[in-house]
């Protein structure tokens, strides 16, 4: 790391060229570490053999936070797999007026629009209110739509009120999301939060292999009961919640005005690091989204029912998951920008070698490697994006990286959908991949610090850069931390 850039020096000190610490004059020379200890350690001093995989996960209030979000997470997954196979059965088989990849592609927009609409001010509450309670409350909305889907599917209800709850769904998980990721911070300390995204992605992986296939299963016996187990599963992350103990931070309480508003994007647009970062998984995301077409390739190309429809859903999480237990089982990143750039282009490789592929085998595959890949990208741009950011400012910032995380899936669902009925499912998986591999490029290319960017052990919150005036230009902020 270059002690010359304050991009990619090490929190607790400038490096020299060789990426060990520099001496500490307060340090005795009989102190000085031996050859032998030089060997175990890692770039930023931290002795590898002293890694804890599970500190995380012996905190109490990390289990039950991490608990109860997997269950719900495990809900919605199963909820998604029954609307995705729902919707794309009824239009193909039922004269609605509309294709069957149109349909698919409006969910996608259905569920973008709060999140883009709602992060902002959401991002506002959970800066300014308790983030538990904002969360309990977006649960029990979200429950009251998947209990309305559960009797528009039972007594097969009009298509339009189906969008219609799956919007409202949308808008309590897209206000709870916002305080959710804001939350985290003031569960487990700053020194272990690494361990924690990286088991946070974890869970989220196994709630997102088992949901799918749990709701490939239950398909096969009742739609309606997938919607029922949705939102049981929602509130029980609500009620879980409440024994957490949670960190107390004081925060002065800003104005409702709309400069407060709009400062998650001034923060993002000047932390360099985090705009490049979320910015890749923008527009990865929005071109790689092959899980979209899921339901046409199983019909279509694969010749799988429900259940195989289900282990497809299921593979990008299993990769995901086996991704993540190397991950926490290893001490934090060394050359994390670089490991993210290499993960997404792998992303956009092994979609491109889904979308040509015609054999179940090879495609459960290739989305078992989309998730490994993408496993990387999100444990990196989560732990920068909360380590990097103030706590006061965290609900804000959480809400912009929504809004370009968040939207790009519902987006990518759309634009996938829109380009496979124009051409076919191919095309537009292909394509999409190629697009992917495209914005690795252009990222690494405008924004070198994502290449030079070291480790995450060493992420520690930055702070509002100056007003742009003739005082802030004569005298430039210098600090260690400031990364830009």
């Amino acid at each position: 790391m270059s002690a010359s850039n304050p991009e990619t020096q090490s929190a607790s000190g400038p490096s020299d060229a060789t990426g060990y610490e520099s001496p500490d004059v307060e340090r005795p020379a009989s102190a000085s570490p031996t050859l032998s200890q030089l060997e175990k350690e890692t770039p930023t001093g931290i002795d590898a053999a002293d890694h804890d995989p599970y500190a995380a996960l012996r905190l109490p209030a990390y289990r039950l936070y991490g608990s109860g979000w997997i269950i719900s997470t495990i809900g919605q997954q199963i909820q998604t797999v029954a609307i995705e196979w729902d919707i794309y059965n009824r239009t193909a088989s039922h004269n609605y007026g509309i294709h069957p990849l149109t349909a698919m592609a409006l969910v996608g927009l259905v569920l973008a629009v709060p999140v883009i609409v709602l992060a902002i001010p959401a991002g506002m509450m959970a800066d300014r209110y308790d983030r538990r309670r904002i969360i309990q409350g977006s649960a029990v909305v979200s429950a009251i739509a998947s209990l309305a889907l559960a009797g528009l599917s039972h007594w097969d209800g009009p298509l339009k009120l189906m969008y219609l709850f799956l919007f409202l769904g949308a808008i309590g998980y897209s206000i709870g999301w916002t305080a959710r990721s804001a939350l985290l911070p003031q569960i487990v300390p700053a020194e272990i939060f690494s361990n924690a995204a990286t088991w946070n992605s974890s869970g989220f992986q196994i709630a997102a292999m088992a949901g799918p296939a749990l709701g490939g299963a239950i398909l096969v016996k009742s739609t309606t009961a997938a919607y029922l187990i949705a939102a049981c599963a929602t509130l029980a992350f609500a009620i879980m919640l409440i024994p957490v103990k949670v960190h107390r931070v004081t925060r002065a309480r800003e104005p409702l005005t709309f400069h407060n508003l709009a400062a998650g994007f001034r923060f993002v647009w000047s932390t360099k690091i985090i705009l490049a970062t979320i910015t890749l998984d923008l527009f990865a995301v929005l071109f790689g989204g092959a899980t979209a077409l899921l339901p046409a390739y199983a019909r279509n190309i694969l010749h799988v029912g429900k259940v195989g429809f289900g282990w497809l859903r299921a593979a990008p999480a299993v990769g995901a998951l086996l991704m993540g237990m190397w991950l926490a089982h290893r001490p934090p990143m060394q050359k994390a920008g670089r490991d993210m750039l290499l993960a997404v282009a792998g992303f956009g490789v092994a979609t491109i070698a889904f979308g040509l592929s015609h054999s179940f085998t090879l495609s459960f595959l290739m989305l078992l490697a989309t998730g490994a890949c993408d496993n990387i990208s999100v444990v990196v741009r989560h732990t920068l994006v909360q380590m990097l950011t103030p706590d006061a400012m965290r609900g804000r910032v959480s809400a912009v990286n929504n809004i370009f995380i968040g939207a790009s899936n519902e987006l990518g669902a759309f634009e996938s959908g829109l380009v496979g009925r124009v051409f076919n499912e191919v095309v537009s998986v292909v394509s999409g991949g190629i697009g992917t591999v495209i914005v690795v490029g252009a990222v690494a290319l405008i924004w070198p610090q994502v290449r030079r960017f070291g480790s995450l052990h060493d992420a520690r919150p930055v702070e509002m850069p100056p007003p742009k005036d003739a005082s802030a230009l004569a005298k430039p902020a210098t600090t260690p931390q400031s990364i830009s």
